[in-house]
C-alpha cells in the first residue's frame, strides 16, 4: 500500500528527497551534518573517556561500591529518554537498581522522587545545560538527600550545569566533543554521544571496546547504504508513525518517536511503546497511513516478542509498511533489515545504529514537508532550549 501526501512540498521535491538521501539535500542543514557526523564523534567519545579513565574510576569506584546506592539517571525531553535507554541496560549489567526519571518530574515533585534518603548517584544528561530544569534537578537532590554525588553528561563546556558543577567535588563532569552540541533544533549525535559515554563509564570494567568499533562500523553502513531507502519512506506521506521496542529499544522508540514528531512539526503523528504492550488499547492508533518500525532484540528470549508484533502488523499493515531493524537475519521475517557484526552486542549498542534509520527518517519527513529540519516549528513556539519554565522555591526537608 503506498500512501497519499498530504504534505504542501512539491511532488518533484519529493522525488528529489528519494532519489539524492536526504543527508545531500541542501536543505538539510545542520542537522543533516550531526546525523552523519555520528561514528566519528562515537570514535571521540571513545577516546575521551579512555583518556579519563583513572579519573572516572576513582570518582565512581567508591559509590559503585556501595550496595544501598541508587542510580537516577535524569534529563528533559531527548535527554531524558538517554536515561530511558541506559536504565535497563545498566540494571542488568550493575545488577543494581538504576532508575530513570526526568528532571520536570523531580523539579515538580522532589518529595516523591526522593522520598528514600538513600546514597545516590544522580546523572544528568545535556546537550545545552541550559534548560531551566538542569540545575534545579541538581540543586533539589542536594536540599532533599544527605548523600548525593552528580555525574554531567553535556555536549557544552559553558553551559550552566557544566558551569555550576565543574568545581564541585561531589561531582565529575564529562563533556561530549563539543560538535556533538547540536546547532540542529533537535538532539540527534548528542543523545547518540551521551548513550555511548555513560554506558562505558558505568560499565567499564567489562565493555569491550573492540564491540564499539563495531557498532561505529553498523551506523557507518546505516548512513551509506540505507540512506536513499529511509529517503523513499519518508517520501511516501505516512500520517501516523509508531517505534516498538523491548527493554533499552523501548526508550530508543520513545526518542525515535519524538524526532519525527519535532521534525515534522507535529504534522505526522508519532507513538512508541514496548512490543508486547502495544496491543494493550495503544494499537488503536494504527490506521490506513501508518507505517511502524520495530526494533529486534539481541537477546533470544526478548526479540521472540518482538518478532511476534512485526509479523502481526505485517498482516494489518502489510509488509512494505513494517520495518523492521535486527542485529542479525530473522527466520520469521525475510524484509528484516539486518546490521551484521552486532549479534553480541547488549541492546543499548545496538541501538545507536538503529536510531540513525530514525533520525534519517524524521529528517526526509520535514523535508518532504517542505520544513526546515534546523528550525521546523513556524510560530516559533518550540525551542532549542526550553524557555518560559519559573522554578519555585523548594524548602526541602
Amino acid at each position: 500500500m503506498t500512501t497519499t501526501s498530504r504534505t504542501t512540498a512539491s511532488e518533484g521535491d519529493r522525488i528529489a528527497a528519494r532519489r539524492s538521501g536526504s543527508l545531500s539535500d541542501p536543505r538539510a542543514g545542520a542537522t543533516g551534518r550531526e546525523i552523519a557526523q555520528q561514528p566519528t564523534m562515537w570514535r571521540r567519545v571513545v577516546a575521551d573517556i579512555t583518556s579519563r579513565r583513572e579519573e572516572v574510576q576513582k570518582f565512581l569506584g567508591p559509590l559503585l561500591a556501595l550496595n544501598d546506592l541508587r542510580i537516577v539517571l535524569t534529563g528533559a525531553g531527548s535527554s531524558a529518554f538517554v536515561g530511558e535507554t541506559l536504565a535497563p541496560a545498566l540494571t542488568r549489567q550493575l545488577r543494581r537498581r538504576v532508575d530513570s526519571v526526568p528532571t520536570t518530574d523531580i523539579v515538580s515533585n522532589p518529595q516523591e522522587i526522593f522520598a528514600e534518603d538513600l546514597p545516590t548517584l544522580l546523572v544528568s544528561f545535556a546537550r545545552s545545560g541550559d534548560s531551566p530544569e538542569s540545575v534545579a534537578a541538581t540543586v533539589l537532590a542536594n536540599q532533599s538527600l544527605r548523600s548525593v554525588h552528580h555525574l554531567i553528561v553535556t555536549c557544552n563546556s559553558d553551559g550552566e550545569l557544566a558551569r555550576v558543577h565543574g568545581t564541585d567535588e561531589r561531582s565529575l563532569v564529562l563533556l561530549m566533543p563539543p560538535e556533538t552540541n547540536d546547532e540542529g533544533f533537535a538532539m540527534t549525535s548528542s543523545f547518540t554521544s551521551m548513550v555511548l559515554a555513560t554506558w562505558l563509564v558505568l560499565n567499564a570494567d567489562t565493555q569491550d571496546l573492540t564491540m564499539v568499533e563495531s557498532v561505529v562500523a553498523a551506523g557507518a553502513a546505516v548512513l551509506s547504504e540505507r540512506a536513499d531507502a529511509v529517503a523513499e519512506l519518508a517520501s511516501r506521506g505516512y500520517q501516523r508513525v509508531v517505534y516498538l521496542g523491548s527493554g533499552s529499544l523501548t526508550g530508543l522508540a520513545r526518542e525515535s518517536a519524538l524526532k519525527v514528531l519535532e521534525l515534522s512539526a507535529g504534522s505526522v503523528v508519532s507513538y512508541f511503546d514496548s512490543s508486547l504492550g502495544f496491543r494493550h488499547g495503544p494499537k488503536s492508533v494504527l490506521d490506513g497511513a501508518s507505517l511502524a518500525i520495530v526494533y529486534l532484540s539481541t537477546d533470544s528470549y526478548t526479540r521472540r516478542y518482538d518478532e511476534d508484533i512485526a509479523v502481526e502488523l505485517g498482516h494489518q499493515l502489510g509488509e512494505e509498511n513494517v520495518i523492521v531493524l535486527g542485529s542479525r537475519p530473522s527466520e520469521r521475517i525475510d524484509s528484516a533489515w539486518t546490521l551484521p557484526g552486532l549479534d553480541d552486542a547488549p541492546d543499548v549498542l545496538v541501538g545507536l545504529p538503529f536510531v540513525l534509520v530514525a533520525q534519517l527518517f524524521a529528517l526526509g519527513t520535514s523535508l518532504s514537508l517542505g520544513l526546515t529540519p534546523d528550525s521546523p516549528s513556524p510560530s516559533g513556539e518550540v525551542n532549542r532550549v526550553v524557555k518560559g519554565v519559573t522554578v519555585h522555591p523548594f524548602r526541602g526537608r
